[in-house]
């Protein structure tokens, strides 16, 4: 069954076309092509790739016989027996999302049934966590390989459909309802989608605002996708298999301020966590879409609006200019910039100003028909 068109006539997507196109031509000459055989530990940018590891790091060695690491090498031997026995019956343990600040992105906690398999020993869930992200790192395989699962948090809405791993079929849509990102990235296949681009929308409340006034509907073909504010492992690599399914023109929509351009970050370029994965996370082809600072000045939203920076803030942004991918980014640092100057952010709900539906009726669609893009 093919999707029916409902959006708006072809001419409307020429920049998209055209902006998909040039993104194709990068594909095909190879770049973000990572090298076969390379070992990544954090320390590393790359442009095409993201926050990645290399070859050369310092190594943390966990001894059985020292008093320091007696309790940290019980803890690797206690997981890594789990995720035998998880591997050996083909079995699957599930674990629960948590995010982290700062540099960090989001973490998985175990289940806590296994937890409380030997919660003396484990002491907290955290300690759990970190052995999980030290054995991946160790063996070199993403968290699935060890059959350690997570659970989703995000949403994905549009011209999608696809069949998960147990046969399901899902027929997302673009209705009110969306549908809940799979836990099992990697085992769902057979994805059709005639989409012209896929918005990441930062927070859930702007998500279901824009399928509320029908935005998805309006702009069809495109998909729309939520982390509900910093990503999940799930959502991540939800994106990141649209991206190498079908290379489709992806745009971030987030909120004029630091930790929403930190979260535009995680998506595009990783962090350093989980640097040892990023070829597998990472989508180096998105775009920044709004809010952008500039739009502020552009729109003549007034201060009262607009929200002072904290010290938080100004620490956040600092950290994100001396980030080496910012160097790569002219428009993004000249945008930040303004926004230091300024020292006000904005949220996206701030262009109700000018009106309700102003966001998904002029803003949006403005900016995708025509290249407002950075």
């Amino acid at each position: 069954m093919a999707f029916v068109p409902t959006g708006p006539e072809a001419s409307f997507f020429d920049a998209l076309d055209r902006h998909r196109a040039s993104l194709l031509a990068v594909v095909k000459q190879g770049a973000g092509e990572v090298p076969t055989g390379v070992t990544r530990v954090v320390s590393r940018f790359e442009d095409s790739v993201g926050l990645q590891m290399i070859p050369q790091c310092i190594t943390r060695k966990i001894k059985s016989d020292s008093p320091k690491s007696v309790k940290k090498f019980a803890l690797i031997l206690k997981i890594l027996s789990m995720i035998y026995k998880l591997v050996q019956s083909n079995t699957y343990a599930t674990k629960r999302s948590r995010t982290w600040c700062s540099f960090t992105i989001s973490t998985l906690h175990f289940h806590r049934d296994i937890y409380y398999t030997d919660s003396q020993l484990f002491g907290n869930q955290a300690a759990v966590d970190n052995i999980i992200d030290d054995i991946s790192c160790m063996l070199k395989v993403p968290r699935r390989s060890l059959h350690v699962l997570s659970t989703s948090k995000g949403l994905v809405a549009g011209n999608l459909r696809y069949m998960e791993e147990d046969g399901t079929r899902v027929q997302c849509t673009c209705s009110a309802t969306a549908t809940a990102v799979p836990s099992n990235i990697q085992g769902i296949r057979n994805l059709i989608t005639d989409a012209k681009f896929l918005l990441i929308v930062e927070k859930d409340a702007t998500f279901q605002r824009l399928l509320d006034d029908n935005f998805c509907s309006r702009m069809s073909p495109c998909i729309m996708v939520t982390g509900k504010g910093i990503p999940d492992l799930n959502t991540r690599l939800l994106v990141k298999k649209l991206w190498d399914t079908f290379h489709l023109p992806v745009f971030t929509l987030v909120d004029a301020d630091p930790h929403g351009m930190e979260i535009m970050c995680i998506y595009k370029y990783g962090s350093l966590s989980m640097s040892f994965e990023a070829h597998s996370l990472t989508v180096p082809a998105i775009r920044w879409l709004g809010l952008l600072p500039s739009d502020i000045k552009r729109l003549n939203i007034p201060k009262d609006s607009l929200i002072p920076l904290t010290k938080h803030d100004h620490m956040k942004l600092d950290s994100i200019l001396r980030r080496p991918y910012i160097s790569c980014q002219p428009f993004w640092r000249k945008e930040m910039e303004m926004m230091a100057d300024s020292k006000m952010k904005a949220e996206i709900q701030a262009l109700t100003f000018l009106s309700s539906d102003y966001l998904s009726r002029v803003y949006l669609p403005n900016k995708l028909r025509f290249g407002g893009w950075i």
